[in-house]
């Protein structure tokens, strides 16, 4: 094998890898994220955890973040605005990804 080959080989390893990080980190985050919503709404122990579960299957629906946004946002009706769910979006992104770095 010629040492192109092996470059090829360690892009597209790499590439693979860090897909599924950020899937990982996303699905992470969104279950954070209805966590985070569930306290707001009054939840606790597995009422919480089964609404961040929802949260986490609610991604599935469409490519990117506004499937998550539009449930959480639906939910919490009121209780948290637009900049402030996007706002936790993004701090929980950071806090998941860095969970999975610990766990490596």
């Amino acid at each position: 094998m010629s040492t192109f080959d092996d470059r090829e080989n360690a892009f597209e390893a790499k590439f693979a890898h860090d897909a599924n990080m950020q899937f990982r980190a996303e699905a992470r985050r969104n279950k954070l994220l209805g966590l985070w919503a569930a306290d707001l709404l009054g939840k606790t122990g597995d009422a919480a955890t089964a609404y961040a579960l929802e949260v986490v299957k609610s991604d599935f629906e469409e490519a990117g973040d506004e499937d998550v946004y539009r449930k959480v946002s639906a939910d919490l009706a009121g209780r948290a605005d637009e900049a402030t769910i996007r706002a936790k979006m993004a701090e929980l992104v950071a806090v998941a990804k860095a969970q999975l770095l610990d766990e490596v």
